[in-house]
């Protein structure tokens, strides 16, 4: 199919994420004032989106504390520069499972929770966008399965649809954007739907062009979609997605290194993303054209 580039681009940046780099990049941020001191400043770069994990702030593992969801969340609301706060909802479906042999009991590591648990920090901070990870994939290494049933993504698509906040689906496959679509058809997520298209996370999609056009072409074309894929490529598909009539995600969830030996920042990725969509000919939107765009409602928390 003929290639519509997009010609006014916004830019996501996932901040920290939840993989295990906190101790591979000092620039990954850990505390709640650190992860919204880069939020801001990836947003002053030009990020019209920030994307939020929170850690443990003196181990940098992954929490679903509501404290931290909160202190982050004020932190970036108070600060002198807008952007649209995008939580992640995609923790509490991690099984570890044990050794091929015993697989019972699970494995340390282990955190799966109700859907109501799992969407309680959305339902006290009120973002405008949380993630909805739309499907269960074998996820990046040793036996850690992504889970997220049919009953479980149903249930949190339906608060998160009461909530008013807007599920930005998470799609690593094309089993994935097809769920979707049927949240959609059964009425449990409003369309026009926004998907974020995840190449490259083993294993899920991998980042190839050909398997990225395969993704761009299940999505309904109503919706919006961003792409991201890891590591090296992450340029190369900022580029890409602008191509392909969709949206940009960059960050140090998805990617550390600005260039070969060179550690980046968040805000130095989100300027790296502008050089490449404005090169290409586009405009970079402001969060409020974002949530013209999205129907996205700015919203303090209750």
């Amino acid at each position: 199919m003929p290639l519509t580039m997009t010609q006014e681009v916004f830019i996501t940046c996932a901040v920290t994420g939840s993989g295990a780099t906190q101790d591979r990049s000092p620039h990954v941020p850990r505390a709640p004032k650190d992860i919204a001191e880069s939020a801001i400043a990836a947003a002053r770069a030009g990020a019209a989106i920030v994307h939020c994990h929170v850690r443990d702030p003196d181990t940098g593992a992954p929490s679903r504390r509501l404290d931290l969801y909160r202190e982050v969340t004020d932190r970036i609301r108070d600060a002198s520069v807008d952007v649209v706060l995008n939580l992640t909802a995609g923790m509490g479906g991690d099984v570890m499972f044990g050794g091929t042999d015993a697989p019972l009991p699970l494995g340390p590591g282990t955190d799966m929770v109700g859907a109501a648990e799992r969407v309680a920090h959305v339902a006290d901070c009120l973002p405008e966008i949380c993630t909805l990870d739309c499907g269960t994939m074998n996820f990046a290494e040793a036996d850690y399965v992504m889970t997220n049933t049919p009953g479980m993504l149903r249930a949190m698509g339906r608060m998160m649809t009461e909530l008013g906040v807007k599920p930005e689906i998470e799609a690593f496959d094309t089993g994935h954007l097809w769920f979707a679509k049927e949240l959609v058809k059964e009425g449990v997520l409003d369309a026009p739907a926004l998907v974020q298209l995840c190449m490259g996370v083993p294993w899920g999609a991998p980042d190839d062009l050909n398997t990225f056009m395969a993704m761009v072409n299940n999505v309904p074309p109503d919706w919006t979609f961003s792409a991201f894929s890891l590591g090296r490529n992450q340029m190369a598909y900022a580029a890409a997605a602008v191509l392909a009539g969709g949206h940009v995600r960059v960050g140090l969830e998805d990617n550390l290194w600005l260039e070969k030996g060179v550690l980046a920042t968040n805000a130095q990725l989100v300027e790296r993303a502008v050089g490449v969509v404005e090169r290409m000919g586009a405009r970079i939107m402001t969060p409020a054209q974002v949530r013209e765009k999205l129907g996205l409602v700015k919203r303090a928390p209750r």
